[in-house]
């Protein structure tokens, strides 16, 4: 079991950058597909980015490529950098944990794969 906590949210206005943070409370490394997340109000939930700690594997949806990024540190923290900051990335941010099988398909973008979530962090881009 995974226990994440994710902080680094905040209100922005457009053209700036924001990092979200995701502690996990356990060991990740090959173990867990790492993703991050968003909803904006009275959407669907929708992956951001994932990556597989410790193999270097990444994927990004096709709207965040080019502006957002995200990257580990040596222990069990998993960040997403995000620049250019556009108001339609307004939503709550979510890091989640699937099985490392989910990193290998573009089941690693499926709700349905993520067994651990974190709180949420919320971000606001103004314009």
């Amino acid at each position: 079991q995974v226990q994440l906590v994710e902080s680094g949210g905040g209100s922005v206005q457009a053209g700036g950058s924001l990092r979200l943070s995701c502690a996990a409370s356990g060991y990740i490394r090959s173990r867990f597909c790492m993703g991050w997340f968003r909803q904006a109000p009275g959407k669907e939930r929708e992956g951001v980015a994932a990556l597989l700690p410790g193999s270097g594997m990444t994927y990004q949806s096709d709207f965040v490529k080019g502006r957002f990024t995200i990257s580990q540190d040596t222990k069990n923290t998993v960040y997403l950098q995000m620049n250019t900051l556009k108001p339609e990335d307004t939503a709550m941010y979510y890091c989640a944990a699937a099985p490392a099988g989910a990193c290998y398909s573009a089941s690693w973008a499926s709700i349905g794969e993520y067994n651990y979530w974190g709180q949420g962090t919320q971000v606001t881009v103004s314009s």
